[in-house]
């Protein structure tokens, strides 16, 4: 039996066993995958057949020694321990009817009746079900409570109060060696919930190594990885969803380059796996690869026509692509599918905020926040329409807010530290552009930011911006500012030759994008006379040639140095 097959047979059993234990979005994630395995070829046309190895819009630069830094996958497909999710069925004949009726009450949103219904029930599918349900009980009202008592913001901290009873009755079965991996799960998510994080992740490694096909648990798993060194510490067993949570931790912790390697692995056995093509999508957006990104969306959404998931990512693109069209066809679809899905508020948002809408736009930002008041996104995007309407204390505050959920989120401390810049707060701003590159140091857009700030007036430190100009240099300036900067501010020192260097630089590029503008003419002035300064009447004639093709004031400038230059050039040739 081949790799793709063992994988097959695994997720059918697990789609079952998650489905049977009510872990119904871990269920979803298996059963996803589980189309996502190659079918047999006989099976599918040409028309039919998708996602195919070598057909794949991703490109393949990522296959050197980081590979093999990185992954344990083999380059075939995935690793692979043989086995499958057995489980024991424990005093079925005893629980079966009282099982079955408190997971109708479960399915039911009934939680506290199926908590009811199996109080007496010692076995182990009986008790994780009551404690799983009572977990879910006790966040209902804390969702209830936070909907009753909150403030404009929701600023307002309701825990779940059946968290003690819950960790006091896991924590004896877990000693007494009568629990099981999806009790578990349950007992690392209330250990995370506490706020023990340590523990937490001993017990949900413990839960993922006995069952290995618990997606949400390797999902509580990589919330609490917040660094490399933590990933590695991780002792995990050597089996193919091991592979999955990896490519998902290093996109987490802004490794994209591996997460990439990872999942193009993958996708050697997974070959139709939707969610595969969406996580490289993802990876691709944070290295601000729009053009792929947006093809491979264009592709989930033809083969998986009513998918919000991840939706907001592709508006995201749509939007910086100024794609007006695009996104109101994508508004208009998610709106039709479901228009009460955070992701769908967030789009609708993004529709209005291109349309100059910002007002409309706030309000589907808040209500996706209603719907999710952790939804990151929302939080930040909301930031970035108070910063257009001049609502700066706002914007602060939601951005503070979207740190407060994730720390890790670049885009957040970049909109604080434009929000502190627009108040005239250069000190403030400064150490939020410092967070934002620190967790982004490939972002050329951050570090412009950070050495604008380093140029105010209030504190003129123009080595420190140079030295941030040349790192946004150095990472791919698409707005191509920093060269120009760099040459104006050399030349500002009074060091003509490095500001030469720049401006002649930023020149060459602007010729091969065929940019014209006020930076063009500035850099063939000062280049004009700078050779003229070094006596090289050659280079300098060819500058102010090529400035006399434009109109007002720097033509007559142009004019009156070719003068200087020939007179120049006439005395250097008279007889001595």
């Amino acid at each position: 039996m081949g790799i793709k097959d063992n994988c097959r047979n695994e997720l059918r059993a697990a789609v079952r066993h998650l489905s049977d234990r009510c872990l119904y979005s871990a269920s979803k994630w298996a059963a996803e995958q589980l189309v996502g395995i190659e079918q047999d070829p006989a099976k599918y046309t040409p028309s039919h057949t998708r996602f195919q190895r070598g057909s794949s819009s991703i490109r393949r630069r990522f296959r050197t020694a980081t590979e093999a830094a990185f992954t344990s996958t083999p380059a075939a497909g995935v690793s692979h321990v043989a086995t499958l999710p057995v489980l024991e069925d424990d005093d079925e004949a005893i629980d079966s009817d009282f099982y079955l009726l408190a997971k109708s009450y479960f399915d039911c949103r009934e939680y506290r009746r199926a908590t009811h219904v199996l109080r007496d029930q010692t076995g182990k599918k009986a008790v994780f079900l009551r404690c799983y349900a009572l977990f879910l009980a006790g966040e209902k009202r804390k969702e209830e409570e936070m909907i009753e008592l909150e403030g404009p913001l929701g600023k307002i901290d309701i825990v779940n109060h059946e968290l003690v009873s819950i960790e006091r009755e896991l924590s004896v079965l877990q000693k007494n060696g009568s629990i099981d991996s999806f009790a578990l799960y349950l007992y690392g998510l209330v250990l995370k919930q506490k706020g023990s994080d340590n523990l937490a992740r001993t017990v949900l490694v413990e839960s993922v190594n006995s069952y290995p096909w618990n997606w949400s648990a390797w999902s509580e798993l990589q919330s609490l990885c917040t660094t490399a060194e933590t990933l590695n510490s991780l002792n995990l067993n050597n089996h193919w969803m091991k592979d999955f949570f990896l490519a998902y931790a290093y996109q987490e912790l802004r490794m994209h380059s591996e997460s990439l390697v990872k999942y193009e692995n993958l996708q050697g056995t997974f070959s139709f796996s939707n969610y595969i093509q969406a996580q490289i999508a993802k990876a691709q957006y944070s290295l601000r690869e729009f053009e792929q990104v947006e093809v491979i969306f264009e592709e989930l959404l033809r083969n998986d026509p009513y998918r919000i998931e991840d939706m907001d990512m592709y508006s995201n693109v749509l939007y910086a692509k100024e794609c007006f069209s695009a996104l109101s066809y994508l508004a208009h679809r998610v709106f039709l599918t479901d228009k009460y899905r955070p992701e769908s508020c967030c789009i609708i948002g993004n529709y209005y905020s291109l349309k100059g809408q910002h007002e409309k736009s706030v309000m589907y930002f808040r209500r996706a926040l209603k719907l999710n008041k952790n939804y990151l996104s929302a939080w930040t995007l909301m930031g970035h329409e108070y910063v257009e309407m001049k609502n700066t204390p706002a914007a602060v505050d939601a951005y503070r807010r979207a740190v407060d959920i994730n720390p890790c989120d670049y885009r957040a401390w970049y909109g604080l530290g434009q929000a502190y810049e627009m108040m005239g707060m250069p000190f403030y701003a400064l150490h939020y552009f410092k967070k934002s590159v620190f967790l982004q140091p490939s972002d050329s857009r951050l570090w412009i930011a950070m050495a604008q700030c380093f140029e105010t007036e209030q504190l003129h430190m123009l080595e420190e911006a140079i030295k941030c100009y040349r790192r946004a240099a150095n990472c791919n300036d698409r707005e191509a500012i920093a060269l120009h900067q760099l040459a104006k501010l050399h030349a500002e020192l009074g060091r003509s030759d490095e500001a030469a260097f720049y401006y002649k630089k930023d020149l060459e590029i602007m010729e091969a994008e065929e940019r014209e503008g006020p930076n063009l003419v500035e850099a063939l002035m000062f280049l004009a006379r700078y050779y003229k300064a070094q006596k090289r009447f050659e280079d300098a004639e060819v500058y102010c040639t090529r400035l006399l093709d434009y109109s007002g004031p720097e033509k007559e400038t142009a004019k009156s140095l070719l003068r200087g230059i020939r007179y120049e050039m006439d005395v250097e040739h008279l007889p001595p």
